[in-house]
């Protein structure tokens, strides 16, 4: 879609998710008040992907404002290491043309941060009561949202994960077997839990009855996750990572996240070569990002001014929303809860995240991240300034393919002048681990006999899930990644 757009403009993951953002800007709430109901809203409508369980980060930059990066992913738990901790259990994901193991059960749980971010997000920036925010999401989880196309294909690749469980079965397969398109997911305890989020705040999930039944139920199954580890979580204001590309200046994920700095790096890479840059030169920067991956870097993430060393030494199953208000205030954010642990705490209506089962945060060996630190994740929530104003707001689901969908849809807009929806459903290529990913559409010719090639048969939610809002020329435009069934809302 691309209109003057009166209120705003919203892109997310999924309808429903996007127009509870847009009602809100319609309602006259800001971007940070759309950006959070459009949250609460995807904790129903793509759940399989995010929640109370999760954790994420949120950008927010404007006029008259320093950008701020809100950090409330998710940190590592207390690891007792007497041999009472469970193992990490094993699930094949099939994307159809690649496959990726996944760990889930007690042992994958890592501290959530939504709730403490969702709070700390509405007392900062917010102008409308959370518990108005609230409300809409709540009566959805208890009535029931059907599952479109998207959410049932996710359902369908994550069905093993989802019966390994009976709390989590009972979710998602009620009748003995996954819930189909169509078919209604309901969760009254989330509904309940979401009311409690809006009439207490995040007290009742790090310190009160919430957090004493989630650590008790994990602790009785070999989890680490305790009630001293939720009692010391905190939402975090973070100063986002600048890099100039071409004309315009990328705003996004500072360390201790590994995303977004990957992200700068490639794009610094690629600004010294000429625009638009080749498809080998995307490739090489991609290449070069994930070399510097190693073992060093993700010791130094955590190390005060490491971001700055980096660059200036080398350059001389998630959601994400997009939102850009009529003032020009832009709120990007990207949530997770990796593929979920296939724990689902009883009474709580919340399935907890599996962050620390995922091979893509831990490259170098599991349960390796001392307590209370917060876990490397790829996520990237960017805004690009042109002349000191909002010009994009991006980010993207897909794991270790999030900063590969992002560069190319930056790409898209900064070199190639494309429009939201164009640079978003441009094909996408993906270097890893010596290998070149492409959707149809890219010519894989050029890495003959130097890479291994996979060609995708169509575009497929493997390349991530991008959603943008673009301002350009006074208009107003944003776009949904169909990869995941996403849509853009103009309020």
């Amino acid at each position: 879609m691309s209109r003057r757009a009166e209120h705003g403009v919203v892109a997310a993951g999924h309808p429903l998710t996007a127009e509870a953002g847009a009602r809100v800007l319609r309602e006259g709430g800001n971007a940070v008040d759309a950006a959070i109901a459009a949250m609460l809203t995807s904790f129903v409508a793509e759940s399989l992907l995010t929640g109370l369980g999760a954790g994420g980060y949120m950008l927010v930059a404007g006029p008259g404002r320093d950008p701020v990066l809100l950090d409330f992913f998710v940190a590592a738990p207390t690891r007792l290491g007497d041999g009472s901790e469970a193992e990490l259990s094993a699930v094949a994901v099939d994307f159809g043309d690649a496959e990726q193991v996944f760990y889930v059960g007690p042992a994958s749980c890592g501290v959530y941060g939504i709730p403490a971010g969702v709070c700390a997000a509405a007392e900062r920036w917010g102008t409308i009561p959370l518990a108005e925010l609230v409300a809409p999401a709540a009566r959805l989880a208890r009535e029931g949202v059907p599952l479109n196309h998207a959410q049932a294909y996710v359902a369908l690749i994550l069905a093993d994960l989802l019966t390994s469980t009976p709390e989590c079965a009972g979710l998602w397969a009620p009748g003995g077997r996954i819930l189909g398109e169509g078919e209604v997911a309901r969760n009254p305890d989330l509904a309940q839990a979401l009311e409690l989020l809006g009439r207490e705040g995040a007290e009742p999930f790090y310190r009160g009855e919430v957090a004493a039944t989630v650590a008790r139920w994990l602790g009785e199954r070999g989890g680490s996750l305790s009630s001293s580890d939720l009692a010391a979580y905190e939402a975090l204001a973070r100063e986002p990572v600048r890099i100039g590309y071409r004309d315009r200046e990328i705003l996004t994920n500072p360390p201790p996240s590994a995303g977004g700095i990957l992200l700068a790096y490639a794009l610094g890479l690629l600004d010294r070569q000429a625009a638009p840059p080749s498809l080998r030169g995307i490739v090489a920067a991609m290449e070069a990002a994930q070399s510097e991956r190693n073992a060093a870097f993700l010791d130094g993430l955590s190390g005060e001014g490491f971001q700055e060393s980096f660059l200036s030494s080398r350059l001389g199953s998630t959601t994400h929303i997009s939102v850009i208000d009529p003032s020009g205030l832009a709120c990007s954010t990207t949530c997770t809860n990796g593929e979920g642990s296939a724990v689902v705490v009883p009474g709580t209506g919340i399935h907890l995240n599996n962050v620390m089962g995922e091979q893509d945060l831990n490259p170098h060996g599991f349960h390796l991240h001392p307590a209370g630190r917060r876990m490397p994740s790829m996520m990237a929530p960017s805004v690009v300034l042109r002349d000191g104003e909002v010009e994009l707001v991006v980010g993207s689901a897909g794991s270790n393919r999030i900063r590969s969908a992002l560069l190319q849809t930056i790409i898209g807009v900064v070199d190639h002048g494309l429009g939201a929806g164009e640079a978003v459903r441009a094909p996408r290529v993906h270097f890893e681990d010596g290998t070149v990913f492409a959707e149809p559409g890219i010519d894989l010719a050029p890495f003959e006999g130097t890479s291994r090639t996979v060609a995708f048969a169509a575009p497929n939610l493997f390349f991530g899930g991008v959603q943008a809002a673009l301002r350009r020329g006074g208009e107003l435009s944003g776009a949904g990644d169909p990869r995941r069934g996403g849509v853009a809302v103009s309020a």
